[in-house]
């Protein structure tokens, strides 16, 4: 998993396949332990990704004296 250039929706699309693939209960134990350590990193990342964009919103919505607020969204690339 190359997590700079993952998207949210391409890493749950990524889990919902794990998940499948697991459900089948056709995977030998080796490649699914592989495969459960793999969901649980896109989990992570996920809920990172999540995380970030929750204080994105709360930035934009919630100024320093608690009333709503617009600033321009900084992108880290520039």
């Amino acid at each position: 998993m190359n997590e700079k250039n993952a998207t949210f929706e391409g890493n749950m699309q990524r889990l919902e396949q794990i998940v499948r693939v697991m459900e089948r209960g056709d995977v030998a134990l080796d490649e699914s332990l592989k495969l459960f350590q793999e969901g649980t990193e896109l989990i992570r990342a996920c809920d990172k990704m999540l995380n970030e964009a929750q204080l994105q919103v709360e930035k934009v919505v919630k100024g320093a004296d608690g009333n709503p607020t617009f600033e321009e969204f900084e992108d880290e690339n520039g």
